[in-house]
């Protein structure tokens, strides 16, 4: 996971030229390239994830959140009334994430880091 506890993913047509874009005007680093797909870029403390889509709607974009206990999270946000789109899951990258939308059909992911692993162990380059 990039650092912070609050990331932005965005959705382009083509996530490695918005990602050389986004370095190149606004003054991300590339931390982390994930095929052709997904890329993590840095700056400053905080962190932003590139991700390919990008058609318009929803799916141009959520918010990703670090939190200590993702199944009580998801418990708590189902109990409130979150539809949860993808239930809690581990995943080879280290994290355990679940999705959720919120009432007004906002995008949310929450993750817990679980493991260290090596990016290259699951298809991930490490840039920086």
């Amino acid at each position: 996971m990039p650092p912070g506890d609050v990331i932005p993913v965005l959705a382009y047509p083509d996530p490695l030229a918005a990602a050389q874009w986004l370095c190149a005007a606004f003054g991300f680093r590339e931390h982390l390239r994930i095929g052709d797909h997904r890329v993590q870029l840095l700056v400053g403390r905080g962190s932003l994830v590139v991700t390919g889509g990008g058609a318009g709607g929803v799916e141009n974009g959520w918010v990703m959140v670090r939190v200590a206990d993702v199944d009580s999270h998801a418990a708590a946000a189902m109990a409130s009334g979150a539809r949860i789109l993808q239930p809690p899951t581990d995943h080879p990258y280290g994290e355990r994430q679940y999705s959720a939308e919120d009432p007004h059909g906002h995008r949310w992911t929450f993750s817990q880091s679980i493991a260290d692993s090596n990016p290259a162990d699951w298809g991930g380059t490490l840039v920086g």
